[in-house]
This record gives structure tokens, C-alpha cells and sequence, in this order.
């Protein structure tokens, strides 16, 4: 396998909006002629739009814009801007009388960084989707819905550290998967085994989330929902839907591979899988492909972001390691 631009998987668009100041944004994966989409959801505290539709068992067909979210549940109000857009573009399934798009989200708790009173709303879906046209690079680190995004809470936003958006493509002959995740974990982010990004230790080093967390068994810690790792698999496999939710839980793994905890109480762990259908691929390949761009996704965020609001990124605590700060 190796690393490819993910504008090389030409059926889709990525557009992100976000407010530095206020720490909140939105990332919207765009599919104008419509993909086959499914979903897996593994966190304790999801907070998601349109999920139940992508159920094998139900007749929804196509989607057309994904969303992924800052804001709490407030945020989900960014799907409503990008139904907007889809429609003025004539984007959607077409009933007769109008064009609907169809538009799934989901969000993530990122209220205690910046400001909480600022969310992303349909105006702020809107120019992601006006974004996702330009063809721009996509911006990785504190974009989008990573812009107030944090890790390692374990022991509160005092020793986290500033998690944010990573995208990565992997290609194996004609097939390519991409992945783009949103990374607000309360837990750690881990490489080759060693910690990278989570709660900090005070002394430039790290706690250990999970050691945290089973210290403390026996208190019922509310850390809010919704903290959770956002991700959207983009591919140009041809799956059925059966095969799409299964390659959402395949992407799941990659997850599992470099948090810690994963799929805690308090995440909201969801990945969203789009196929456009254009290259035929065993479910085992492309799954292959989805844990590791899930994986490299995850770690290529959290090397991006920079500190912010007073939560430092992975390049100042190295700066303080070396010294130089």
C-alpha cells in the first residue's frame, strides 16, 4: 500500500468551517452523485443524525453529505446548512416535487475549549459545503470539527492536551481508501506502544488514562458526553450495504489500535464508511486499508495540532521536553 492524496477519490469533496476563537468547527464529506453509506457506532455517548437509515434492514439507498461536528448535540444544527446547500446544487434524491438530500452527522463534545455559547449551526455547515467545491487542500490539526477537539481527560481539562482533524489515503492497485477523523478522546493517543498525546502528568509526561481511570474504579466520573472520535471512511470500493456497515466496524479497529481506552462510556465513537462503486475489492482488502488509514488518521491529527485556549499540542510539549520552551 502506499500514501495518496485523498483528492485522488475524485467522487467526493471535503469542506471544513471553523472559529478559532471560539474553538468549534465542522468538516463535511460531500458525494454530489450519492454513495452507498454505512455506520458503526461503538462509544457509550454518541450523538449522531440519520444513523438508523443506514441499516441494512432499512431502504435508504444513497447518502450525500457527511457531517462531523464540534458543538455537542447543539452542533448537529450544521446538517440543516448543508441540506441547504445540497439543495440550491441539486443534489439529492429526487421525490417528485423536490430534491432531499440525504445528510447523516455526527458530533463531539468540545464545549470546554474556547467558548461554549459559540457552536457550529447551518451557516457554518453551509461555507464548508461553499469550502468542499474549491477543491482546497484539506487542512489537518485545529480545522474543522478538530478546531476545540482534546485529549486525555481523565483527570480533567487541566492536564488534557489539544487532540484535532487528521486525514490519510492508502491505495493498493486501483483501490483507495481514505480516512478523516476527528480526535477528542478522553483517553490517550499511543504509537509503537508509547503514549504520545493524553493526560499529562504535570511534569511533561503522561499519566497513563487507562491506569487513571482503574485507579479510581470505584468513582462514577461523569466526563460529559460526547468527547469521541469522529471518522469517515471515503472509498471507491464496490460493497453492498451489508458490506459498507461491516467496513465502518473494520475501520472501528483502527481506532482500537492507538486509543486507549477505546470506545469508552464517555466517547461517542462513530465511523461512517462512503463507497462510490467504482472498484470491484474483497471486504477483507478494503478493511485492511480502513484500520490503517483509520490509524495513521488518528496519529497524523493529534502531530498536527497546535496548543490552543491553553491546551498544548504535541509539538509544544516536545519544544518543553527539548528545552526550547
Amino acid at each position: 500500500m502506499q500514501a495518496v492524496d485523498i483528492q485522488a477519490l475524485r467522487a467526493f469533496r471535503l469542506g471544513q468551517e471553523q472559529d478559532l476563537e471560539s474553538a468549534t468547527g465542522c468538516t463535511v464529506v460531500l458525494c454530489p452523485k450519492g454513495a452507498l453509506c454505512g455506520a458503526d457506532v461503538r462509544g457509550g455517548s454518541p450523538g449522531t443524525r440519520d444513523t438508523d437509515a443506514l441499516s441494512p434492514l432499512c431502504n435508504r439507498r444513497a447518502v450525500h453529505a457527511v457531517v462531523l461536528a464540534g458543538g455537542s448535540s447543539f452542533g448537529l444544527d450544521a446538517a440543516g446548512g448543508v441540506m441547504r446547500f445540497c439543495e440550491e446544487q441539486g443534489i439529492g434524491r429526487d421525490v417528485g416535487v423536490a430534491k432531499v438530500p440525504n445528510v447523516c452527522a455526527a458530533i463531539l463534545f468540545d464545549l470546554k475549549c474556547g467558548r461554549s455559547d459559540v457552536r457550529p449551526d447551518a451557516e457554518m455547515g453551509y461555507r464548508a459545503c461553499q469550502n468542499a467545491m474549491l477543491k482546497q487542500k484539506f487542512q489537518r490539526g485545529n480545522f474543522g470539527a478538530g478546531t476545540g477537539a482534546a485529549v486525555g481527560k481523565a483527570r480533567g481539562m487541566a492536564h488534557a492536551m489539544k487532540g484535532g482533524i487528521g486525514c490519510v489515503a492508502l491505495r493498493h492497485g486501483d483501490l483507495i481508501v481514505g480516512a478523516v477523523v476527528a480526535v477528542n478522546c478522553v483517553g490517550d493517543v499511543v504509537s509503537d506502544g508509547k503514549i504520545i498525546a493524553g493526560t499529562r502528568d504535570g511534569q511533561n509526561g503522561f499519566a497513563d488514562s487507562e491506569e487513571v481511570l482503574l485507579s479510581e474504579y470505584q468513582e462514577n466520573k461523569d466526563f460529559f458526553s460526547g468527547n469521541t472520535v469522529l471518522g469517515c471512511l471515503i472509498t471507491n470500493a464496490v460493497l453492498d450495504k451489508p458490506g459498507a456497515v461491516k467496513l465502518a466496524s473494520q475501520g472501528q479497529n483502527g481506532i482500537a489500535r492507538v486509543v486507549r481506552p477505546a470506545h469508552s462510556t464517555f466517547d461517542g465513537d462513530t465511523v461512517f464508511a462512503l463507497c462510490s462503486g467504482e472498484v470491484c475489492s474483497s471486504q477483507d482488502a478494503v478493511g485492511i486499508l480502513s484500520a490503517k488509514a483509520m490509524e495513521l488518521a488518528i496519529l497524523d491529527a493529534v502531530q498536527c495540532a497546535d496548543g490552543l485556549h491553553g491546551l498544548p499540542g504535541l509539538r509544544d510539549l516536545r519544544l518543553r521536553a527539548s528545552g526550547a520552551l
